[in-house]
């Protein structure tokens, strides 16, 4: 196995993006990766995806972003993994270039999801469910998670006001994105006044429906200070594990498995300590997953991830900055491509990139990227190469 880095990375304003199609998004992100690398051509292509067909009524993503790109005739394939597609695609891509196959490889990753109906986006997102025992029965994600919310407030005392401080600070680094959907602050009582959705969660505990692409260009690590005209990251270690699909047949729904076993597999082959962690990108599809994610990872203990945010550990200048960019919540959650862009906040990080959200001195990061209701989670360890 080669070791590999990542030498460029592309992002894309996200938002509610009407006059640009799937195909378009993709393009300008990957173009930009391409640009920032430095390179004149890739080798092969990963796609991360949810559910192009259901959101734009189009498959066969491999063919047609190849296409659109300029790069056809390589080998290009979509990777669906529900909201960690984009994720798997990254490491896909890695051990792509990991195992000598290809050398210059992109990973990106898109959805265009504001193109239906409201119903119609639930409808889309629910595939990623247990069909038959949670979406046929009318439960949607706002409503699992709001399960697992209330049972981690019964168990820890974790209060309503905890969560609404997740989103007050991930909405505070969002602010300093210029690339977030909802780049503005908010404040606790305007989450504890917002429209409730599945009690506890209120509107503004859950993450937007968005229109978004991202890419990242990855290459052997031998070769990449050669190739890259910025300083190259390397992915020291990954993992990618899967749980239970349906939440009744968890022992625990308050604790994530699969986020848990995939942050163990990255950390052993990263051969890092918690503590040498200066930066995470986590997945918070709603303020209650941030919190059980930072639990599964050890940031913080079984039943106190409730205070992190409340405290500032997790918050610019704080013990282990989490979510930087804003997180799903203020930067946007087009769920193909969140994961993509995960690892692009992080190698932004660590190159000194990242202007008035930059963590001091960072060396090593970590991104986490979830499927359903963690369902499945991919975990990297990226590092100063």
């Amino acid at each position: 196995m080669r070791d590999v880095a990542i030498i460029g990375v592309g992002m894309i304003k996200w938002g509610e993006l009407w006059n640009k199609s799937l195909r378009q998004m993709f393009v300008e992100a990957a173009l930009n990766a391409i640009d920032d690398a430095g390179t004149d051509h890739i080798d092969s292509m990963y796609v991360g995806c949810m559910t192009s067909g259901v959101f734009v009524g189009q498959e066969h993503l491999g063919s047609v972003l190849s296409d659109y790109l300029g790069a056809k005739n390589i080998p290009a394939v979509r990777v669906e993994s529900a909201c960690a597609s984009g994720g798997v695609a990254v490491r896909t891509a890695y051990m792509d270039v990991a195992s000598g196959m290809h050398d210059i490889v992109l990973a990106g990753g898109v959805e265009k999801m504001t193109d239906v109906s409201g119903s119609e986006a639930t409808y889309a997102l629910a595939t990623a469910a247990d069909r038959e025992y949670e979406a046929y029965n009318g439960v949607t994600f706002p409503g699992l998670y709001a399960l697992i919310a209330r049972r981690h407030m019964h168990e820890f005392g974790t209060t309503r006001e905890q969560l609404a401080h997740v989103a007050v600070k991930n909405h505070r680094h969002g602010a300093k994105n210029p690339n977030a959907q909802y780049p503005f602050e908010i404040s606790v009582e305007r989450v504890l006044e917002s429209v409730l959705v599945a009690d506890p969660l209120r509107i503004l505990d859950c993450s937007p429906i968005t229109d978004g692409a991202a890419a990242v260009i990855l290459c052997p690590a031998d070769v990449a200070s050669k190739l890259s005209k910025k300083p190259p990251v390397k992915i020291v270690g990954t993992g990618h594990a899967t749980d239970t699909i349906a939440l009744h047949s968890r022992k625990d729904i308050t604790w994530l498995d699969a986020v848990n076993k995939s942050a163990q597999q990255a950390y052993k082959q990263a051969g890092v300590k918690l503590e040498d962690i200066d930066v995470a990108e986590v997945h918070d599809c709603f303020t209650i997953a941030e919190i059980c994610v930072l639990e599964a990872l050890g940031l913080a203990e079984k039943g106190k991830g409730g205070t992190a945010a409340e405290s500032g550990m997790t918050a610019l200048g704080g013990k282990i900055p989490v979510n930087t960019s804003g997180g799903l919540k203020s930067k946007g959650h087009p769920v193909g491509a969140t994961g993509v862009a995960q690892v692009c906040e992080i190698v932004e990080q660590l190159r000194g990139d990242s202007g008035e959200r930059q963590v001091k001195g960072a060396t090593a990061g970590l991104t986490q990227n979830m499927g359903g209701s963690g369902g499945s989670s991919v975990v990297h360890i990226l590092k100063k190469a």
